[in-house]
């Protein structure tokens, strides 16, 4: 059901306060997304969610006129010193999804990288949330959990990363008393990247912060490559590389793509298991499990060169110094337990590429594949769709013996039925169809230079960046998320 922000009832909540105002010219209406929580004792049961577009999106202006509050350099300094003048002089309105390159039909969520209206081509790259049915995001608690997503990669080519994953944002997403819209109007991103952006939990971020929270990567991929990767933090310190499983990275360079054992270019049924030590969803997590569905049969992880077919606690320390610094899987599960957001975007990378993902080592792409010129010349209809999200208790999502709809008979007839929204489209060799696009977690733009140099590591560029562009001597402005460029 479509989910419409409710001011009266946000009005009580804050009666005495002064707050950024709600937008009046386009309503906030969230397109309905149905997804499925399931146990193995009762079956799979339908959700009331929806999906939010980040915060980012959304247009902000002057409150009685149509002034921008933000500027090509970051926030307008004159309407938005700070956060209390800011809330009391700036709105923000609702957003036309389908112009954002989003759309929903039936459990189906679609996301495109480019839209097109009169003619003329632009870069949309959304990010979208899950949203409950109270107007907070959903948080899923999956320790000791599955998730599981069908998904539709047959148009991704190289550069392209159609991404679901976990970041441990607010509930609320920092509603307060200069945010009362909140996750309804997709604010509180963070992710272990720690972004630095104009606007963070939906306010001014007059500190420069960087937002910062335990990520877990469930599905970065295209029809070449794709991985799974936890990402622990500890306060502002993150494991930005993570201890991810790449089957081609891995050795198994057949396992996954055109033709593979997962065969990019039909439905894939996507299923990760989040085990730990004692069997229980309060444990500590062990061992991160991924399975396939296709063709009505379950298809067992790829197994690396050295006899690894998951991600266990040993392995992430052991291969990557930074998650055992943290606490690796037990930092992460600890995150999954306490209940994290689901995200869904489409994005390329105009620094590098996304070579980190499908070329070289990573995938079978070339190192300039991925250009996201290339991408948007020859395959600007580029999109990825998922659909009949289900999560809950291990073995629930599905049925283990034929592979498809839940795992206990006792489901619903809503739990039960997963249709698909939107055809796969044949392709004979998505490779050579064409080449990337560029953008990232998130939106589109960078902004301009403010002056000054950036050292190494520090940011350099994404979107609302005010700061330095240019990299000190020997270093490069390169774009990891389209919120975020690094010197490196």
């Amino acid at each position: 059901m479509v989910q419409i922000l409710v001011l009266t009832a946000l009005a009580a909540v804050l009666p005495l306060i002064t707050a950024q105002q709600i937008g009046t010219q386009t309503p906030n209406v969230n397109p309905s997304l149905p997804t499925w929580k399931c146990t193995t004792a009762g079956g799979c049961i339908q959700q009331n969610t929806s999906v939010v577009i980040d915060w980012n999106y959304h247009w902000i202006h002057t409150v009685n006129g149509s002034a921008s509050c933000t500027t090509s350099t970051g926030v307008n300094s004159t309407l938005c010193p700070t956060e209390a003048v800011c809330a009391q002089n700036c709105a923000i309105e609702g957003v036309d999804y389908a112009s954002a390159g989003v759309t929903t039909s039936g459990n189906a969520l679609t996301l495109h990288q480019y839209v097109q209206s009169n003619g003329v081509t632009s870069n949309a790259s959304p990010r979208v949330y899950l949203l409950g049915a109270d107007g907070n995001y959903e948080m899923l608690q999956l320790l000791g959990q599955e998730l599981r997503f069908d998904v539709d990669v047959s148009t991704l080519v190289c550069g392209e990363n159609g991404a679901l994953y976990l970041s441990e944002m607010l509930a609320t997403g920092g509603r307060s008393q200069y945010n009362p819209g909140g996750a309804s109007y997709g604010s509180g991103y963070c992710d272990a990247q720690c972004p630095v952006q104009n606007w963070i939990n939906g306010t001014l971020n007059t500190g420069n912060e960087g937002a910062c929270c335990n990520e877990m990567d469930i599905w970065e991929a295209n029809a070449n490559a794709t991985a799974l990767t936890p990402h622990p933090c500890e306060g502002d310190t993150c494991d930005k590389s993570g201890c991810g499983f790449n089957p081609y990275a891995m050795g198994n360079t057949s396992y996954y793509g055109n033709g593979g054992t997962v065969d990019t270019l039909k439905p894939i049924t996507v299923i990760t298991q989040f085990y730990t030590t004692d069997g229980t969803t309060t444990g500590t997590l062990s061992e991160i499990r991924r399975l396939y569905i296709q063709n009505g049969k379950v298809i067992k992880n790829a197994v690396s060169t050295s006899g690894l077919d998951s991600i266990t606690a040993s392995w992430c320390s052991s291969s990557d110094a930074t998650a055992a610094s943290l606490g690796g899987l037990t930092t992460m599960g600890q995150s999954l337990g306490r209940g994290m957001v689901l995200i869904f975007s489409i994005w390329n990378d105009n620094g590098q590429y996304m070579n980190w993902l499908d070329s070289g080592s990573s995938g079978p792409c070339n190192a300039s594949e991925g250009n996201p010129t290339l991408i948007e010349s020859k395959t600007p209809g580029t999109y990825t769709t998922f659909s009949n999200i289900r999560w809950g208790d291990i073995g629930s999502t599905f049925d283990q013996g034929t592979g498809g709809g839940s795992g206990s008979s006792s489901s619903s007839s809503s739990g039960s039925s997963s249709s698909r929204a939107t055809s796969v489209t044949s392709i004979t060799s998505v490779r050579s169809a064409t080449t990337t696009t560029a953008s990232s977690r998130a939106a589109t733009t960078t902004t301009a230079s403010n002056g000054g140099t950036a050292g190494h590591w520090s940011q350099c560029g994404g979107v609302g960046w005010a700061g330095a562009t240019v990299c000190a001597t020997g270093y490069t402005c390169q774009a990891q998320n389209p919120y975020y460029s690094q010197c490196l």
